[in-house]
């Protein structure tokens, strides 16, 4: 198997909710585990948040998230965003309409000055999406 790298997005109690957005968007199989699931809340509260989650999108894609119920300890702070590339221009428009919707975009998706249709969106969970679709080269 091919080393991949794969985005762990963290949330602030809406983790179950914006992986579940996920699946509408690539399909496939979404896997939550909870506190309670798990035996690790700290409190009652915590039960019901997700510890652990991981979505084995339909053509491929993996993300995992969780609920953070406190940052990691030496953690630094940065911005990322999750970069989703492919060849097929029905399938990434696709992609592509179902992040940007009821988010904000900030390129809008259209041609590139390298041939490809690209844009970026922040989606309505607040994380930062960069969408390629680079047409496939003559055979």
């Amino acid at each position: 198997m091919p080393t991949r790298i794969s985005p762990y997005l963290s949330f602030n109690g809406d983790a179950r909710e914006a992986m579940t957005f996920y699946q509408s968007v690539f399909g496939g199989d979404l896997e939550i585990a909870t506190f309670a699931d798990m035996r690790s809340a700290e409190d009652a509260s915590q039960n019901d948040l997700v510890a652990h989650s991981m979505l084995k999108g339909a053509t491929g894609t993996v993300l995992f998230a969780a609920d953070t119920t406190t940052p990691p300890e030496g953690a630094a702070a940065g911005a990322f965003s999750v970069a989703l590339g492919g060849d097929d221009e029905a399938e990434v428009t696709g992609y592509w309409e179902r992040l940007s919707a009821g988010g904000t975009v900030t390129t809008p998706f259209a041609r590139s000055p390298w041939g490809a249709l690209f844009g970026r969106c922040v989606d309505k969970y607040g994380i930062a999406w960069l969408v390629n679709m680079m047409p496939a080269g003559p055979a």
